[in-house]
């Protein structure tokens, strides 16, 4: 830890005193050196709520005091994505945290039309929005239909939030992990209708559930290469496999079987303002748990000393969160 100024802002943007940081896997993996995107020294966090410090003139819509979601994408705002409302997947994107100084300190400079600010939802809630936005996004990516079988492998925060808006969407569930705490807390807290305990290869199990016809829509929320690749057989013909998870490294399928299924391939990057307002309305009726999930805490001076024991299976983490 280490003593900087107190940023300053420019036209358009707002001084945010921040008060809670999500720890995401994105921070684990930058941590060991892991990341795509990333450049060093870099101060991470980019699941962010804070309060309203100071406004720059002409900023409307926002009082000193304000609680805030803080989007953490900045998008240029000119080239074709962007252009096209695609903002999550902007050309020159920059990510607080990732490519620019994220919420891991006391202050931030934020764009004005960057932040969302709720009455309702207490600061945890709104630290856990961003994350929440990755799975809404991806599940909209998937255009899943009421009453469809979706496989969802990996039940980090991110594959739990997945979960989460395919049963708000209608859809059943097929929770598959290799830590049974985790199974077992897809089946208490998010219903899901079933799980699969991947110690082994889990084919028969998933052949079991769908007679045969195997999940219609498959998310990979498991940031592992071998399990991405894998999951293109779990996948039923006609069905849409979606990657949520990313890795440094190359991903190959089996072409024949590809066409034979005629498969749907995507990739979800990020979210969008659109995507982490439907989550914000989610939470406030109810409709989706924001917090249920926040396993471990520290405040600012000790999650140091507390951050790379958060790495471990053994901690049981399922989300940190940091009280700045």
């Amino acid at each position: 830890m280490k003593e900087i100024d107190r940023p300053s802002i420019k036209p358009g943007e707002v001084l945010v005193r921040m008060r809670r940081v999500g720890i995401c896997g994105t921070d684990i993996h930058a941590f060991k050196g892991e990341q795509p995107y990333f450049t060093y020294p870099r101060v991470l966090g980019h699941e962010l709520s804070g309060e309203v410090e100071h406004l720059s003139k002409g900023v409307s819509g926002l009082r000193v005091g304000d609680r805030v979601v803080i989007i953490p994408y900045i998008e240029c705002g000119r080239c074709i994505a962007c252009r096209e409302g695609k903002t999550n997947c902007c050309v020159q994107l920059k990510l607080f945290g990732v490519q620019l100084d994220g919420g891991m300190q006391e202050y931030l400079s934020v764009p004005a039309d960057h932040l969302i600010k709720s009455e309702t939802l207490s600061l945890d809630q709104m630290a856990m929005v961003e994350c929440l936005a990755i799975g809404a996004h991806a599940v909209r990516r998937s255009q899943i239909k009421g009453g469809e079988l979706a496989m969802v492998i990996g039940a980090g925060p991110i594959g739990i939030n997945v979960m989460q808006f395919v049963k708000r969407a209608g859809g059943k569930v097929i929770a598959v992990d290799i830590i049974k705490e985790r199974l077992e807390f897809c089946r208490n807290k998010i219903e899901v209708d079933y799980v699969i305990q991947a110690k082994e290869d889990p084919t028969k199990e998933i052949e079991s559930i769908t007679k045969g016809d195997h999940p219609t829509v498959v998310f990979d929320a498991t940031g592992n290469a071998k399990s991405m690749m894998k999951a293109f057989d779990w996948v039923a013909h006609g069905g849409r496999y979606v990657l949520v998870s990313l890795v440094q490294e190359k991903i190959a399928f089996f072409d024949p079987d590809f066409h034979r299924r005629e498969l749907t391939l995507l990739s979800s990057r990020n979210a969008t303002r659109e995507d982490m307002e439907h989550v914000i309305k989610s939470i406030e009726v109810g409709r989706v748990n924001a917090s249920s999930f926040i396993t471990h805490r520290a405040n600012f001076d000790q999650f140091i000393d507390q951050f790379e024991s958060w790495l471990k299976p053994e901690s049981g983490v399922i989300k940190a969160l940091v009280e700045v």
